[in-house]
């Protein structure tokens, strides 16, 4: 059997925490609108060599950190901006079930910010 392909991208970016992202949304309605257009348009330019996928995929996202103050859930509440980031750039038809299989979550620490994609599609044998 064939070993699945990995296609490999890497977001230099900080990503707002759910924490951050639910008061954004109480201070005004259209806060979180524009933080929302404005960092799909920044993760864009980092996913644009990916490309287009026709099966589901599965994607390993690993979450690099400069300190250990943000809870993991907080931080991984980010691949809501990624997966609306590829389905908005065409890079995937939809974020729903049919066309994520599933992620897992990794977490490391170094002195910049990051996030690694690791994506592979689930062939439909």
């Amino acid at each position: 059997m064939a070993e699945n392909k990995v296609y490999k991208a890497e977001i230099p970016l900080k990503l707002i925490s759910l924490n951050e992202y639910v008061n954004l949304c109480r201070c005004n309605r259209y806060a979180s609108a524009n933080y929302k257009k404005g960092i799909q348009e920044q993760i864009t330019d980092y996913i644009k060599d990916l490309p287009t996928f026709h099966n589901p995929i599965h994607i390993n996202f690993t979450w690099v950190e400069a300190n250990k103050k943000r809870d993991y859930d907080n931080i991984a509440f980010g691949k809501k901006f990624i997966l609306d980031a590829l389905v908005k750039s065409g890079k995937l038809k939809d974020d729903n079930r049919k066309c994520v299989a599933g992620f897992t979550d990794a977490f490391q620490y170094s002195d910049k910010y990051k996030i690694i994609l690791e994506i592979m599609e689930v062939k439909n044998d």
